[in-house]
């Protein structure tokens, strides 16, 4: 998950799908994969969303080691025009999923993240670098995951 869906959890247009997914996490059907970048990002939210992370327990979630190969694919994710260089934290998070062979990215972010033509440029630079395609969704498409 990438920062929007802390987020979203307290937002009025996101929280009817958001919420569900944070009651399967802490029911334990997801793995949440926390990275620095994520730590990085949620160290300056507001307190409501640190202290829904501090309930995620630790059996349900994963930290990523930082990779330099992360740091070169989300640079290609950027130099290809996937995205402009003010979204290098989304393309980390990106990168970092990739490589440590994520089921899904979920995030709430439309303009850089969850967007088809983002999406499919993500996934070219991927498969031209030999990484499997994510599957890139918000917690409203994940709905009915696993069911």
């Amino acid at each position: 998950m990438d920062t929007s869906v802390f987020g979203g959890y307290f937002d009025s247009e996101f929280k009817e799908f958001t919420e569900p997914l944070f009651i399967r996490i802490f029911d334990g059907e997801f793995i949440v994969l926390f990275s620095t970048m994520l730590d990085e990002e949620l160290e300056f939210a507001p307190e409501p969303i640190k202290i829904l992370v501090s309930k995620l327990d630790d059996s349900y979630t994963e930290f990523l080691g930082d990779k330099k190969e992360a740091v070169d694919l989300a640079n290609e994710y950027i130099n290809g025009k996937v995205v402009g260089p003010t979204s290098y934290a989304d393309c980390l998070h990106i990168a970092l999923a990739t490589i440590y062979q994520a089921d899904l990215l979920v995030s709430w972010n439309f303009k850089h993240v969850v967007n088809i033509e983002r999406i499919r440029g993500y996934n070219s630079i991927n498969i031209k670098n030999g990484y499997k395609q994510l599957e890139i969704r918000s917690p409203r498409d994940i709905m009915n995951y696993g069911n």
